[in-house]
């Protein structure tokens, strides 16, 4: 039987697991848009996830109500369909910097909605201190000493959409979690609706299935890291992290994105670091450690379900 403390140390080390992979993500996405479009991107890299979490877990979750097969369906619609293409979208009207501002905040909004609809994860000063610190050091990081940051209204209002999506996406996976499936099982599920919603957008943007490209080694590795680690690996990881923390405190963990890659492409793609980028790098470990202390996420397996907690966890 797992301590409520192990259960928190892994629900915390799960997160930050995940986090390293998706903030490397920016990097291997841009090596691969110089031969692929942002929707091609996506969709293979979750065709290769939904594989791969077929393979690790085959046992089909049974269809028990309408309502609990609409959750799976809104999560995978939010959390694979729309919060994807809405930032990529945003990212062909405005400037990368300011989608990157602006996605990064998507733990405020998630701990707004977890405050009226989860029960026991309530907003609080600490953790708005936090926020304000976290996006203060995001935004120095995001403009990297350049200090320009133009005001574009579609691409910023679709960019405003994307980390309430992810909101929505998070409170979904928090009731997920409250289910008693596998998580490998519960997130392949959540694949299959976002796959199924995406398939429509495929004629709606320049997509290509012309498999010459995967000869490519720097591709097919770079898309097998997408798929494999970013994507099966990390969204089961990141799921699990939410059933055992709760959707506020493991959200809180997106404020290290722009820290990690930031850092990535200084080491992958050699670009300069400046200090205004290190200053806003400890702002941001700053205000994330002081909305951690703040959140109110707790454990939702209980101890009575712990000891048969094995069959459904990693």
């Amino acid at each position: 039987m797992m301590t409520h403390e192990r259960q928190l140390s892994t629900g915390h080390l799960l997160a930050l697991f995940t986090i390293l992979i998706w903030g490397t993500t920016f990097v291997t996405t841009k090596l691969l848009l110089i031969d692929f479009t942002p929707v091609e991107v996506l969709f293979f890299r979750f065709v290769i996830g939904y594989v791969v979490l077929l393979l690790l877990y085959s046992k089909r979750i049974p269809l028990v109500s309408l309502r609990e097969e609409m959750l799976f369906g809104a999560a995978g619609l939010c959390g694979v369909t729309l919060y994807f293409l809405i930032e990529n979208m945003a990212l062909t009207y405005t400037l990368a910097s300011n989608v990157g501002i602006i996605v990064s905040i998507a733990p405020f909004f998630t701990a707004v909605l977890a405050h009226f609809f989860l029960h026991g994860e309530r907003l609080n000063r600490s953790f708005a201190l936090g926020f304000v610190i976290a996006l203060s050091g995001i935004i120095l990081i995001s403009l990297n000493g350049s200090f320009v940051l133009k005001l574009n209204p579609i691409g910023d209002i679709l960019a405003f959409l994307a980390p309430i999506v992810w909101a929505i996406y998070s409170v979904l996976m928090r009731k997920i979690g409250a289910l008693p499936y596998h998580t490998i099982g519960a997130t392949r599920k959540v694949f299959f609706y976002g796959i199924a919603f995406m398939l429509p957008t495929l004629f709606m943007f320049d997509f290509d299935l012309r498999l010459v490209r995967f000869a490519n080694m720097n591709n097919l590795a770079n898309l097998l890291f997408l798929g494999i680690g970013a994507s099966a690996l990390c969204f089961v990881t990141w799921n699990r992290a939410v059933r055992v923390l709760g959707a506020v405190k493991t959200s809180i963990y997106i404020y290290l994105v722009p820290v990690i890659t930031v850092v990535a492409s200084a080491l992958i793609l050699d670009e300069m670091m400046t200090w205004v980028t290190i200053l806003g790098v400890v702002l941001t470990l700053l205000g994330s450690y002081l909305s951690e202390k703040g959140g109110k996420g707790h454990v939702d397996i209980s101890s009575n379900e712990a000891g048969n907690s094995a069959s459904r966890s990693l």
